[in-house]
Parts: C-alpha cells; sequence; structure tokens
C-alpha cells in the first residue's frame, strides 16, 4: 500500500508497532550481525561485575525496531532522514521467566506527523516518534523525514 502526500494531515498518528519480545537469542545474532560483541550485551556474568542486574539490550537494536516501524508504514526508498535519541536501557526477557516480565523488553513504536513540506521538488512529510516497553518506559525518542507520491 502506497500512501500519498495529500492523505496525511499534520497532526495524524502513525500506526502503531509492536515488536516481538527481545530475547538474549536476538543479542547474540545481532552482535554478530553487527560486530558489537561488547560483553554488556551478552556476558550476564560481566553485566553483574559492572553493578547492572542483567545485560542489556544494543541501542541500536532498539533504533531497527523503530526503522521496522517506519518501513511497516511507508516503504523504505521514501525515507530521506532518520535520526533519534536513545533514552534508556532495555533488558531482553528470559524465556524460562517470561511471565515475569511484565512486558519490559516488548518495544511499541508510536508516531504523528508534524509537518508537510515541499523540498527539492519532492511532497515531505516529517513524523516525530517514540520507542517504549509495556510499562511506558521510554526507550528513544526521534524524527523520520519521508518523500511521498
Amino acid at each position: 500500500m502506497t500512501i500519498n502526500f495529500d492523505e496525511v494531515a499534520v497532526g495524524d498518528a502513525i500506526p502503531a508497532y509492536t515488536a516481538a519480545p527481545i530475547t538474549r537469542t536476538q543479542l547474540v545474532r545481532y552482535a554478530g550481525a553487527s560486530g558489537d560483541f561488547n560483553p554488556l550485551h551478552h556476558d550476564e556474568t560481566f553485566a553483574r561485575m559492572i553493578g547492572m542486574d542483567n545485560v542489556i539490550v544494543h541501542g541500536m537494536f532498539i533504533m531497527g525496531i523503530a526503522g521496522e516501524a517506519i518501513t511497516s508504514w511507508i516503504d523504505n526508498k521514501y525515507l530521506r532522514k532518520f535520526s533519534v535519541h536513545f533514552l534508556s536501557m532495555t533488558q531482553p526477557v528470559d524465556l524460562d521467566d517470561f511471565e515475569n516480565t511484565k512486558g519490559r523488553a516488548t518495544i511499541t513504536v508510536r508516531g504523528k506527523v508534524i509537518e508537510k513540506y515541499e523540498e527539492n521538488g519532492e511532497k515531505r512529510i516529517r513524523c516525530d516518534i517514540i520507542a517504549q516497553d509495556a510499562q511506558g518506559s521510554r526507550k528513544l525518542t526521534g524524527f523520520f523525514v519521508v518523500a511521498l507520491p
């Protein structure tokens, strides 16, 4: 489905996007794909040694979820800019204790259209986004710009 510039209004909400709970297995896969093998993201002994309760999710992994939210709504060929500010850490779920996670590692991205304009011969929209866990803890804020037909 292609969204047209004339179909979007300032103030419109973008579709909410909820990712599957983040697991330790996903962190290991992400470390391999990104090359970021910082032990803070996979080694619980190391995390505890430096005063953390648990390992934490890569910030760029959370940004990737935000990117999925954007491109699930608008095709990535229209994306012109994507920027975020990281706010807080996210812990993965332990699948053997999934019932007690209270949604800590389930990220939902929401946003709204804040501007419509023309630039470089393109009709563009700018949208603000926020990613939060199920408890409302804000993980990142940011914005993206897309050119629409």
